[in-house]
């Protein structure tokens, strides 16, 4: 078997793996796009091969052959990626990763290629195997041989959480979001006195009265600024958080449980709430968390101003670097945990704040934007089609937006008849439009996913360098920030 071709199907150079008496490689039949993983050697443990000649067997893309090459070749298992300065990939059609590889490869920063909620899953129609099992080959076709994490976003139930342990990631998110009192970010002294007396005092393991003997009999020095709690403060608090800290914990205790004596790493999320998470919550939530034992790699406060999908940051930038700046002397106080910055996607201005002031403790969440540079693609090659797509998108926006916080106003995402098809691509850099295409992903892969992907399929070096060229702008900032602090 020779890295270039076998016997007429092109393999992909980056992929090939030659170990003592075997050799793996990716192949693809240019005629029908189709691609089979090349073994030349010991076969055993793979299933529904097809012989090719020279020792060679061709076997499908399956989750058991999955499986059975990550048995072979350890660095396709994803691993705990720990405090290092992270990036997760979400890539809802399962074409991405190979153009990720090729971003994130000699930036130092380390890559969640496998990431999506249940929620997303539910709208793409794929299972938590699924998305793991077309990274891996991603990666592998990409010819990547570092760590890499697998993310299980979003997680708000027990019940979540079993087919991501057994599909076998790695990284798992928690959002106890259900559980946050929004309404105590506003509530008079008397309501959130009720409130805390109706807390879960025995699983938080508590009481009110310790409570206050541990936040309210000290100030406590941040480094660049001291916290104080008086009695409506930390009242407000935990109104607000305590549910959702006991919610942790349960979730915490399940999946421990479910994992066993394999390492894994623990996020909480409380991004996707109504108001900003302030410093002081913030530290009552990492203090609670940390009494009860649970230990997790990342926190996603929400942060002041919109970190809404697909665009740059909205909001008063000064503003937001003290409050990043808050938020990153309590992570430094606490240790062992980094900041998330969660809808992260295309949030240029935000990434040198969050660097500078968590000192490269950041982990970045992605999501939608590589689907929408799928879509740029499509405009680029497909005119006809995209316009189809736009009209459909525009079609299910004020459906489709209900379960994002996005501003997004369909009178100015202009109809595809007053465009010419140059001028197509560009609307992928456009605020509205971008948001629309954003949050319509379901409705659109319902309908024309099989179009776009096969399409994806037969233009994969330009869907790749797209990715690298678009992804290059994001991790660049977090590499220089890095480097210079």
């Amino acid at each position: 078997m020779t890295p270039d071709t076998l016997h007429g199907l092109p393999a992909y150079p980056a992929s090939v793996v030659e170990q003592p008496g075997t050799t793996y490689s990716l192949v693809r039949d240019p005629a029908s796009g189709q691609k089979w993983l090349a073994v030349q050697g010991e076969t055993n443990g793979f299933e529904g091969g097809q012989a090719a000649g020279e020792g060679v067997t061709l076997f499908p893309l399956t989750p058991f052959n999955a499986a059975a090459l990550r048995a072979r070749l350890p660095w396709l298992n994803p691993v705990p990626l720990g405090l290092r300065t992270s990036a997760g990939f979400g890539d809802r059609l399962g074409l991405a990763t190979p153009g990720h590889v090729q971003a994130v490869a000699g930036t130092g920063i380390a890559p969640i290629f496998a990431q999506q909620s249940v929620r997303e899953n539910a709208r793409t129609g794929r299972t938590p195997q699924e998305v793991i099992d077309d990274a891996m080959w991603g990666a592998f076709q990409a010819g990547w041989r570092e760590d890499w994490g697998a993310d299980a976003d979003h997680l708000k139930r027990p019940e979540d959480i079993a087919p991501f342990v057994q599909a076998g990631y790695s990284f798992f998110t928690v959002d106890p979001s259900d559980y946050v009192d929004n309404a105590a970010n506003a509530d008079p002294v008397a309501v959130l006195r009720e409130k805390v007396a109706a807390l879960p005092w025995a699983e938080l393991e508590t009481s009110l009265a310790d409570l206050e003997a541990r936040l309210m009999s000290r100030t406590i020095d941040l480094g660049t600024q001291a916290l104080t709690f008086d009695e409506e403060t930390l009242l407000r608090a935990a109104a607000k958080y305590g549910a959702a800290v006991a919610h942790v914990k349960r979730m915490a205790a399940h999946l421990s449980k479910q994992m066993g004596s394999k390492p894994f790493d623990f996020e909480v999320s409380i991004d996707e709430t109504d108001t900003p998470s302030t410093i002081h919550e913030h530290y009552y939530i990492a203090a609670e968390m940390r009494r009860l034992g649970i230990v997790w790699v990342s926190l996603a406060p929400r942060f002041v101003g919109r970190f809404e999908k697909g665009v740059d940051y909205i909001g008063d930038l000064a503003a937001l670097d003290a409050n990043l700046a808050g938020h990153a002397a309590v992570m430094h106080v606490f240790g062992g945990y980094k900041l998330s910055l969660h809808s992260g996607s295309d949030k240029f201005s935000v990434y040198p704040l969050a660097v500078r002031h968590a000192h490269g403790s950041v982990h970045l969440k992605t999501a939608g934007t590589s689907y929408l540079e799928a879509l740029r693609v499509w405009a680029e090659i497909d005119p006809a089609a995209f316009r189809e797509v736009l009209d459909f998108s525009r079609a299910r926006y004020e459906t489709d937006r209900a379960t994002y916080h996005v501003s997004a106003q369909l009178e100015r995402v202009p109809p595809t008849a007053d465009l010419s098809d140059g001028a197509l691509p560009g609307l992928l850099d456009q605020f509205d439009a971008r948001q629309v295409l954003h949050v319509t992903f379901g409705s659109v892969l319902d309908q024309y996913g099989d179009a776009l992907r096969a399409l994806l399929r037969a233009h994969e070096d330009r869907y790749d360098a797209v990715l690298k060229r678009h992804f290059d702008r994001h991790l660049d900032l977090f590499s220089t920030s890095v480097t210079a602090d």
